[in-house]
This record gives C-alpha cells, structure tokens and sequence, in this order.
C-alpha cells in the first residue's frame, strides 16, 4: 500500500527559485531510497482562520509563503528505512544550503484511507489538514467518499485522504498542535487535484450553492479546526525526465 511523507512549511517569498533548487536536489536522494514521487506546491490563496489555519501551523512570518509538499513512497517500511539512509549519506553535504526554517517545517508519515481519481496533469491543488477522532475513521472514510462525488462532479482530477500513522511531536510546531488535535484524535492530511485554478474556483462557487440542497453526511469531526487552502505546483516528480 502507497504510503506518504507529508509536510507544510513557511519559506521566504523571496526564495522561491532557491526553494525550487533544493527540492529538485533532494528528490534524486529520495528517488535513490525508493520514493516513487515528490510533489510541491506553493500557496496561492492561504485564507486566514479563526481557530487554525496553514500560518499558524508553521508560525509563518509576514514575508513567508506557506508550502505543502508530499513524498509518495510503495509502503511504510521504504518510507522508514530511507530516514535511516539518509543519517549517513554522503549526498547530504552536497545539497544546496535549506532556504527556509526546518526548525517550523511540520511532517509525519500518512497512510491513505480514500484515493480516487489522479493528480497528473493537475495544475492546482486545495490541500486540508484537519484532526479527527480514531473511533471515527469509518464515518470519515464515508464522508470522503460522499465529498469526492461531488468533486469530480466539478471537474476534479483525484483525491487523496491520508490518515496518520507515525507523526511526531515536535519541539516548536507539529501536526498536533497545527491542528489543535485533542486526545484520542488523528492528524488526516489531503488534498484535492485540479486541472486549473478556474475549474476549481467555478467548482467551489457551485458547490457552496449546492451544499444548501444536498444531504452531507454529518461532520465526524470539529469542522472549526480544518484548515484548508489553494496550492500551485512547483516541484512534480512525476513530470521530470
């Protein structure tokens, strides 16, 4: 089963092409440990929320853009042995200097619980990060489900919901904290892939009208403390030669 290393962090709108340089050195090291994908995408319409959002997750200062970013490795045991390369791998003093602050980067291992759909050819992405409680995991998956109808419906390319399975504490920022998870609840990282960010913009407007119409399902968790926002790619794996 594919398995994800996901992450969001804060980086200098000035260091952009510097950002850009680094991924594309660090993906030959994760492409030689197993990885079958990198994709990177930079924040483009980042709303401010009343209880969380994408700033406060990583502590974003005010000349700093908010990056999503996630490898895609064929299971877990790949994604863990590569951490364990990577402590004495020669190639890491040749990487170009890191232009952001890791030190706020937050990440952890994700495995996928709803996958429709594909992100190729995607040219804009709406990413989320919410906390939800383990015993509600099914109820979750069935209201993915219902959401991804309504996606493609819209114009949406594929889906990806990843539910956590190894995401640290950290000393300064964490998924936890980002997400103000309570005990008992999971950090859920997911994005939505779109051809362009027209069809996805049209689609929301439309769905916001339709939602007054249509029977959701019940939230399985505190719908307050989701965080969402739109992305554009500037680093995909899958389209290097």
């Amino acid at each position: 089963m594919s398995y994800y290393t996901a992450s969001i962090a804060a980086v200098p709108a000035g260091n952009k092409q510097k950002y850009i340089d680094h991924t594309t050195a660090v993906w030959q090291m994760f492409k030689s440990y197993g990885a079958t994908r990198m994709v990177e995408t930079w924040g483009v319409d980042v709303p401010k929320g009343k209880v969380t959002d994408f700033y406060g997750a990583v502590d974003a200062k005010d000349d700093e853009a908010i990056v999503l970013s996630w490898i895609e490795w064929p299971d877990k045991a790949t994604a863990d042995a590569s951490w364990q390369k990577m402590e004495n791998d020669p190639a890491m003093k040749t990487l170009p200097e890191m232009p952001f602050d890791g030190s706020r980067m937050i990440f952890g291992g994700f495995t996928p619980v709803y996958e429709k759909g594909t992100h190729s050819g995607a040219d804009h992405y709406q990413g989320f990060t919410l906390a939800v409680p383990q015993e509600n995991k099914a109820d979750y998956v069935e209201m993915a489900d219902w959401g991804w109808k309504m996606f493609q419906e819209y114009g949406a390319l594929g889906v990806v919901e990843a539910w956590g399975e190894d995401v640290p504490r950290g000393k300064k920022t964490d998924f936890y904290r980002a997400t103000k998870a309570e005990d008992g609840e999971v950090p859920v990282f997911s994005w939505v892939a779109w051809p362009d960010r027209a069809t996805c913009d049209a689609a929301a407007k439309a769905m916001e009208a339709e939602m007054g119409e249509a029977q959701m399902p019940p939230m399985p968790f505190d719908g307050m403390r989701m965080m969402w926002a739109s992305f554009e790619p500037i680093f995909d794996s899958g389209l290097q030669s």
